[in-house]
């Protein structure tokens, strides 16, 4: 089983989309291990985003994910990094297929509503910034099985 944070961003929340895009993802089959509702601080935005430090957009990306409140997850499945990216569409939202998240949801490339772990290697290192260990549940669903099998 593999594990994946998801973001649903401020504009997520202000649009009160948080209900039907965590729909998606349970009707995928992906297991919800963790959730909560949080105001990020500039500086757990400053290391989830650190790879953009140098980039032209950073200090707005930093400014748009503390605006509001935002919603942090981890979803486990088989696969469960490449579905959720796949699930959520391109980067940009105008460019998003429909079906997908941002495709149905968004047009723009910053309000682009979720975001979602695109490693293994970034889904572990994120899911420890913003979640303790003991913050994680796993369990499993009934009728697994006809989901995962």
């Amino acid at each position: 089983m593999q594990r994946t944070l998801i973001i649903l961003k401020p504009d997520c929340v202000q649009r009160r989309l948080v209900g039907p895009i965590l729909s998606r993802f349970e009707s995928k089959g992906l297991t919800l291990v963790a959730l909560k509702l949080v105001q990020a601080s500039r500086a757990i935005a400053e290391q989830h985003y650190g790879e953009h430090r140098d980039r032209p957009f950073f200090g707005g990306l930093l400014d748009f994910i503390t605006h509001g409140p935002v919603i942090v997850g981890v979803y486990e499945g088989p696969e469960a990094i490449s579905v959720v990216r796949k699930m959520l569409g391109k980067t940009n939202g105008a460019e998003s297929e429909p079906g997908t998240i941002r495709g149905d949801f968004s047009v723009s490339k910053q309000n682009n509503l979720v975001h979602g772990s695109d490693s293994p290697e970034s889904a572990t290192r994120e899911i420890a910034l913003w979640f303790r260990p003991e913050e994680l549940v796993s369990h499993q669903l009934s009728g697994h099985e006809w989901v995962t099998g």
